[in-house]
């Protein structure tokens, strides 16, 4: 399936994790993108993402006529170092989004993901993205009792 979305990955435990970016025309996924290639995050896609499942998991490639390229709107198109493909682990929606939401899942080629909605015009909206994709599965809560768990840093108390 083709879907009209974005999408870019982070390199964590070894394994290239992609957010699929979705929303209307206009919403602001190649903006975040680009915002969040400056955070660590490497383009896959933009405008277009060929998704397919494949033993359980979900996975996504630019279409061969955009792959490496993303859209700057206001400068044209730019050619942008790009990996081939990569394991899809989350989708975000461009727009509003509740302070504290309950976990929820979207369904692409047939399987579910989890899904957060993002303002993505936000200064915030790249370190957000890469903190969800960081603490996928824990929630909110868990997140946090993981932090205050851990050990003490060497050399001091503060995080």
């Amino acid at each position: 399936m083709i879907a009209h979305a974005g999408l870019i990955a982070r390199r964590l435990e070894g394994v290239w994790k992609g957010v699929l970016i979705v929303g209307a025309s206009g919403a602001g996924k190649s903006d975040l993108t680009l915002r969040a290639l400056g955070e660590g995050f490497r383009l896959v896609a933009d405008d277009r993402v060929v998704v397919w499942a494949s033993g359980g998991t979900l996975y996504g490639r630019a279409p061969e006529t955009l792959a490496g390229l993303i859209e700057a709107r206001g400068v044209g198109i730019q050619v942008e170092p790009a990996i081939n493909f990569c394991r899809i682990a989350l989708s975000v929606r461009c727009g509003p989004y509740e302070r504290m939401p309950e976990p929820d899942f979207e369904e692409y080629a047939g399987l579910s993901i989890p899904t957060i909605s993002i303002e993505p015009f936000e200064a915030s909206a790249p370190a957000k993205l890469g903190r969800a994709l960081q603490h996928l599965g824990a929630g909110a809560e868990g997140a946090y009792q993981d932090a205050l768990a851990a050990p003490p840093r060497p050399g001091g108390d503060s995080r």
